[in-house]
């Protein structure tokens, strides 16, 4: 089992928790619709502390492979300008788990 986590410093706009919201709507609405996908949830930082992120992305898939076709998926692919116009910093994490 693969955990596929991202975190997302936005870029610092009037509109930053608007943007927020729509990112965690765009990748929720993954859900039941990538193969492979088995779970996906999306948070909003409250804390807005210093060292924080704006949004997190905890994703799970039964394999490397399935990362993969996830990553290439058309869905997946066609979002990725959207969230990058209003990301100022990306970090992920790709571990096993299990």
């Amino acid at each position: 089992m693969i955990r596929h986590i991202v975190m997302w410093r936005l870029k610092d706009t009037p509109n930053k928790a608007g943007n927020a919201v729509r990112i965690k709507q765009l990748l929720e609405g993954l859900r039941d619709r990538v193969p492979g996908l088995l779970k996906i949830e999306v948070g909003i930082d409250f804390s807005r502390s210093d060292t924080s992120a704006d949004v997190v992305l905890l994703s799970e898939f039964p394999d490397a492979d399935a990362l993969e076709a996830y990553q290439r998926h058309p869905l997946h692919a066609a979002m990725k300008p959207e969230i990058g116009a209003m990301t100022a910093e990306r970090r992920v994490v790709d571990h096993e788990i299990g």
